[in-house]
């Protein structure tokens, strides 16, 4: 009954981990690769099935499989996202250099 205990133990620390930790020196995942399905979606249609991925992950209710296809497709979902909107930043700001030497963003003038 002892060595259930210990293991009991064990394992209910593994949620504790750092996330920062447990990601070092890791290289994404190729399935993190974004598919041209997705590739194809506007940040919209994207946010949307990411918002209800998490939304089916948070219930609970999905068996071991499934949750992980949909984590891998949040993934691929959540890397068109963020480089939609870095596109949608460089569209509105301009790098220029100010009078005193340093970088600074500048509204694009979109006219």
């Amino acid at each position: 009954m002892g060595s259930i205990d210990a293991v009991s133990e064990e394992t209910s620390n593994w949620h504790s981990l750092p996330a920062q930790a447990a990601a070092q020196d890791k290289p994404e995942p190729a399935s993190a690769e974004v598919p041209s399905d997705v590739a194809a979606m506007s940040f919209e249609q994207a946010l949307a099935e990411l918002e209800k991925i998490v939304q089916d992950l948070e219930r609970g209710q999905l068996d071991l499989d499934a949750a992980i296809t949909a984590y891998e497709r949040g993934t691929q979902l959540k890397l068109h996202c963020e480089g939609k909107l870095r596109e949608a930043q460089l569209r509105v700001e301009k790098i220029t250099l100010g009078p005193d030497g340093r970088a600074r963003t500048e509204p694009t003038d979109l006219t």
